[in-house]
């Protein structure tokens, strides 16, 4: 995939993400007005600061953007999970608030049906017919007939006395004589329909749903969004604690088939992906400096990606480094993230040598314990193939003692197939945080063979560490940063 490629997915990955936010968390919580549109312009500021925090964070201009940036992409990562975990129980709220409607709608129509009733009876009418089975009243276009009474008989008005000296008898009533009036019926109407709600009111309720019924849609469609947030700031808050906390102790015994019985007891402290970055600083690196020489190992190996950003910006973070202590040395394989930095690893291989850590590019060295030899060997990350500088097995491991037992230093788990090819015993490596955050561990072994701890591959023994630091968001759930203490024991009895 090209890098124009890469990009396009990325920021449309982001925009589908956030529009369902909006859709879930402002939408369908908010009506129309100044409140909604300006959560909209919120969220939208929000999603454009995630690419260019991706873009901003490995340059120097940018670095002010990675704590709000990276920040935001863990909540938006975790609102979303946790948004997608509601959609059953939400459906299901609505599922069962729909039938409740209807059966109050069912259990009012008789009701309304007699109410209507008397509403169009006349007095001293007739059987009034009775209303559609549905109790809707008709539609504008048809008129509903009122039924109109029988003529009712009425008294006439009271005649005027007669007026002194009129002779003209002829015109006047007789006496006695009624007159009957015929009263107006009354005029047919429409009855008028329901007014319909449409979805914007806020709560996306369908048509012709009553107040009653908005209400509890909106209730539901909040009390889900609350539940995101305050699960996804619950999250993210004790991740964040837990990544910038001191990294775990793990300490791990391996047996070895053909390890020389006098190699027994030899301990490596292993630590990888620390990621020196802008979002860590000199006490990140001295705290784990502190913690592994505490551990008192024979050999400590760092398994790649140590930092990201060239030496110029990070080259006094890692200074701590030369303050590593131990008994045969500190090794380091570079990882991916050396290959993504501006000017490449040469640099840190070099500046690694000023600290005095021993760089293994596709070689290996003898560590002599009690009279025996191990081989320690390590190859480069795949990352560097497309630049020339990948792993190269048959140079590091090629010409060996194979009655030696052989422990390798690569940075991804998925090297381990060809270091199984090459007769290795113990592959240490990194590179899958562990996941970093559930539920990515879950992810992970689409790509890697082992996520965490000790695993095997094609007979070659794995170790992979999650790491001592974080990429990306200051944030680890479900997979605490690790230091490990990996000591070595032979399968005899």
């Amino acid at each position: 995939m090209t890098v124009v490629g890469f990009v396009s997915l990325i920021v449309g990955v982001v925009a589908l993400v956030h529009y369902y936010l909006w859709r879930r968390l402002i939408r369908a919580t908010t009506a129309r007005g100044r409140t909604r549109r300006v959560l909209t312009w919120i969220l939208a500021g929000l999603a454009v600061l995630v690419p260019v925090t991706l873009v901003g964070s490995r340059s120097e201009w940018g670095h002010f953007l990675a704590w709000p940036g990276f920040f935001w992409i863990a909540v938006m990562f975790y609102l979303t999970v946790f948004l997608v975990l509601l959609e059953i129980p939400r459906a299901l709220a609505l599922l069962v608030l729909s039938r409740s409607d209807r059966r109050r709608a069912d259990a009012r129509l008789p009701r309304r049906t007699a109410d209507r009733r008397r509403a169009h009876a006349v007095p001293g009418a007739g059987p009034v017919p009775p209303l559609p089975e549905s109790g809707r009243a008709a539609p504008p276009s048809e008129p509903v007939p009122v039924p109109v009474a029988e003529p009712a008989w009425t008294a006439p008005p009271p005649e005027p006395a007669p007026v002194p000296g009129d002779t003209a008898s002829g015109d006047a009533p007789s006496r006695g004589a009624t007159r009957l009036s015929v009263e107006d019926p009354p005029a047919v109407l429409p009855l008028p329909a329901p007014a319909a709600t449409g979805p914007e009111g806020g709560a996306g309720s369908p048509a012709g749903a009553g107040p009653e019924a908005i209400g509890r849609r909106l209730f539901i469609a909040r009390t889900a969004a609350a539940v995101a947030g305050v699960g996804a700031l619950a999250t993210v808050g004790n991740g964040v604690r837990t990544a910038l906390g001191d990294p775990v102790i793990e300490s791990v015994r391996v047996a070895l088939p053909r390890l020389d019985p006098r190699l027994s007891g030899l301990r490596l402290a292993v630590v990888s992906d620390i990621h020196l970055g802008p979002l860590t600083g000199t006490a990140h690196a001295e705290r784990i400096v502190r913690m592994v020489n505490s551990l008192e190992a024979d050999v400590v190996a760092i398994v790649g990606d140590l930092v990201d950003g060239t030496v110029a910006q990070l080259g006094t973070v890692a200074r701590p480094l030369r303050s590593l202590e131990s008994r045969y040395g500190t090794y380091f394989v570079t990882g991916n993230h050396e290959y993504y930095t501006a000017n490449g690893p040469g640099e840190w291989i070099e500046e690694l040598r000023h600290l005095g850590v021993r760089p293994l590019q596709n070689e290996r060295v003898e560590i002599a314990h009690g009279g025996a030899v191990l081989d320690l060997a390590g190859v480069n990350d795949v990352a560097g193939g497309p630049v020339g500088d990948g792993p190269d097995f048959e140079r590091a491991l090629g010409g060996r003692d194979r009655s030696r037992s052989t422990v390798l230093l690569a940075h991804q788990p998925v090297q381990a197939y060809q270091a199984a090819a090459h007769g290795v015993d113990l592959q240490l490596s990194g590179h899958t945080h562990g996941g970093q955050m559930v539920p990515f561990n879950l992810v992970v072994p689409l790509q890697q063979p082992v996520v965490s701890g000790l695993g095997e591959v094609d007979g070659t023994r794995v170790y992979v560490t999650r790491g001592a630091g974080f990429w990306g968001p200051p944030v680890r759930v479900g997979a605490p940063p690790e230091i490990t203490l990996l000591e070595l024991r032979g399968e005899g009895p």
